[in-house]
């Protein structure tokens, strides 16, 4: 155990002193801090547009005086605009917008059935977004233009436009609600994202660490000392605590940055799944642990039969292919979670870890069926523990170019040999 425990600690310290490492969490945690704070840097280069450079300039130029009085009361409640009305002829306002004085000119007059309508000349430095904003405004000027035409009282207009009262019941064994649903599709994103990333980035880390040992020959003294298998899961495991380290360091960032920059509410708020159920996310952190210990043997073991760097990243790729699939699975059943497709998938064991975890969240299935689906897994983790530890024992015995997954059965011959 202590031989064991040293080797699970010379693989950590390793791998976190190394530049990669640093230079990766460092460039991560410096891209989150930059997101988390992306508002307040924004507004601090728009403290420099206090002087009014930052302020849309807008001439409205219109014979009906009414009618501009109110488009102007109506952009008044923002204040990026400053508007003047009838201050300027057309031909000077369309100059000045030519020459960059202005940044908006509009014309507005009285079109078919006697309602607004209007023509906006802009400059160079208008944008897309305050021209839809100028014209919402116009758009309430008609409105309110017609409806005065029509005699109907304010109160009315804005029971109209005001949103239908809509509330989804549902009634089914397995449903949740529409906004359980929503705040569940948040969640498997980002574990998603985890469990995508944690696949590439330690699966590989812990192949090319076997094929980094048997290339340096280290591998043939380690092995008279410490039994092969003892060696793959140290490394497991010691990847693992490097994994934690750099997730726990990446939360933490995003939860400072998150919990400084909001007014309320929590940092599980801040991406819209302040309120998942906690059973939802034991579930997650479940099948995240069971999913990494998965691929992550799966990566030891084919990690043993290389002693090339450059020979790992090929004999993993089928284990990026899983994982990949799996990814592609898991978006598919966020629309349709409860499809037979999704269902049977839940049970095969590489791609249960997102799917089935992806069922607990999106749908109200019986436990025994998340029972079943963790059952197997870890029962799969077990099997291929045992078989990745027979081939690992003869794999780190195995030297020169080896890229085929054909090398298993050599390998399993070897560890018997070795009995």
């Amino acid at each position: 155990m202590n031989k064991f425990l040293i080797m699970v600690a010379q693989t950590f310290k390793s791998r976190v002193k190394s530049k990669s490492f640093v230079i990766t969490t460092a460039i991560t945690l410096a891209l989150i801090l930059v997101l988390t704070n992306l508002q307040t840097i924004m507004e601090t280069f728009d403290r420099g547009d206090d002087d009014g450079e930052g302020t849309t300039e807008i001439s409205v130029i219109s014979e009906e005086e009414e009618w501009a009085a109110l488009f102007q009361d109506r952009l008044a409640t923002e204040d990026a605009f400053s508007v003047a009305v009838n201050e300027r002829t057309l031909d000077e306002a369309r100059d000045e917008v030519e020459n960059g004085a202005l940044d908006s000119a509009i014309e507005i007059r009285v079109g078919e059935a006697g309602l607004p309508e209007a023509t906006e000349y802009v400059g160079e430095q208008m944008t897309p977004m305050n021209s839809d904003m100028i014209q919402q405004a116009l758009q309430q000027v008609k409105m309110a233009v017609a409806a005065e035409e029509a005699q109907v009282d304010s109160a009315t207009i804005e029971a109209i436009n005001a949103p239908v009262a809509y509330e989804t019941v549902s009634l089914g064994e397995e449903g949740n609600t529409t906004e359980e649903m929503q705040q569940t599709q948040g969640l498997v994103y980002v574990m998603l994202f985890l469990l995508y990333l944690t696949v590439m980035m330690y699966g590989s880390m812990i192949a090319t660490e076997v094929a980094t040992e048997k290339s340096s020959r280290v591998m043939e003294i380690l092995i008279s000392s410490v039994s092969p298998v003892s060696q793959m899961f140290a490394k497991i495991t010691g990847i693992a605590l490097l994994g934690l380290l750099q997730f726990s360091l990446i939360l933490g960032v995003g939860y400072l940055g998150v919990q400084q920059n909001s007014g309320e509410g929590s940092f599980l708020e801040g991406f819209g799944i302040g309120n998942i159920q906690l059973n939802i996310i034991v579930y997650g952190m479940v099948f995240f642990v069971l999913g990494y210990f998965l691929y992550a043997t799966l990566a030891a073991t084919l990690g043993s039969l290389v002693s090339r760097l450059e020979d790992a990243q090929q004999m993993i790729s089928p284990m990026i292919y899983l994982i990949i699939i799996a990814f592609f699975i898991s978006v598919f059943g966020l629309n349709a979670p409860d499809t037979p497709f999704i269902t049977f998938t839940s049970y095969i064991p590489f791609f249960s870890p997102l799917i089935m975890f992806l069922r607990v969240g999106m749908l109200n299935i019986p436990v025994w069926e998340v029972a079943l689906s963790i059952g197997v897994l870890v029962g799969s983790i077990v099997i291929l523990a045992l078989i990745g530890a027979r081939v690992y024992k003869g794999g780190v015995l195995m030297y020169g170019k080896s890229s085929s997954l054909k090398d298993i059965k050599q390998a399993i011959q070897l560890s018997k040999r070795k009995k």
